[in-house]
């Protein structure tokens, strides 16, 4: 039993990566990790480390994905209610931002939440079809 729990957002943003290209089931073969910043430090507010874009459509972005020194966040660009309604379903944090338009944010908080912040990945990419 893994007795630590990874809670650097650095690294919980470097999993999701890893997580993200590495399954090619339920249509995350079409997505791809892009512009990242190797050298991504955690802020308080979150700095960007990487886009999340469509594989087959490099001009359309999934999500943005930001480094807070205790969590990742995922700001999703598309379907920002299927967003909530997907990470509310696996219990992952959730807000909405007030922008225009209009994004959801989702906290990864944990190394183990990684794989539900992929169901969240796949659910917006199904909604968006």
């Amino acid at each position: 039993m893994v007795e630590e729990r990874i809670t650097d957002g650095r690294r919980i943003a470097q999993l999701l990566a890893s997580e993200l290209e590495g399954r090619d089931d339920g249509g995350l073969e079409s997505v791809a990790v892009t512009d990242a910043d190797p050298d991504v430090e955690a802020t308080a507010d979150g700095a960007r480390a990487y886009d999340v874009t469509r594989a087959d459509d490099e001009d359309e972005r999934v999500a943005r994905v930001f480094v807070h020194e205790d969590r990742a966040r995922l700001e999703f660009a598309i379907e920002p209610d299927a967003a909530a309604e997907a990470a509310a379903d696996v219990d992952l944090r959730v807000r909405p931002k007030a922008s225009e338009p209009p994004r959801t944010l989702v906290f990864v908080e944990s190394g183990a939440a990684v794989k539900r912040a992929t169901d969240v990945v796949q659910a917006v990419l199904r909604a968006s079809r």
